[in-house]
């Protein structure tokens, strides 16, 4: 991503530990970011330990193609829990994808977190 796109304005200060996300869908965000991006040290740490695999996953083949907010429920500045529905869109060796998910995310110590993926 070059420098002066929505990237530098969104999420690379994220992803560069400048700040953290004060929402749950601007921390989803930032770790779809973190995915094009290869930035393993992110995902880590915006991971809930109790949740976290030993390995992160990250294929240096896979190509994110794009990202599509579907909604939110809570997850702001001052909520404790939230959840962000999302459709990604991907390339692989076997071709290409469509990732939807329901995240959930919750607020550990003063800072949002992924959780897991729900039903729902």
């Amino acid at each position: 991503m070059p420098p002066g796109t929505e990237y530098d304005r969104c999420c690379r200060p994220a992803l560069d530990g400048e700040v953290w996300p004060s929402t749950a869908e601007a921390l989803m965000r930032s770790r779809y970011s973190a995915f094009v991006m290869r930035n393993e040290d992110h995902l880590f740490r915006t991971w809930h330990a109790r949740t976290r695999p030993r390995d992160l996953g990250i294929d240096a083949q896979t190509q994110w193609l794009g990202l599509e907010v579907l909604g939110t429920s809570g997850g702001g500045a001052d909520d404790s829990e939230g959840t962000v529905r999302f459709r990604a869109r991907y390339r692989d060796h076997l071709g290409d994808h469509v990732l939807e998910e329901n995240s959930s995310f919750v607020r550990r110590a003063g800072r949002w977190v992924y959780l897991e993926a729900i039903d729902g």
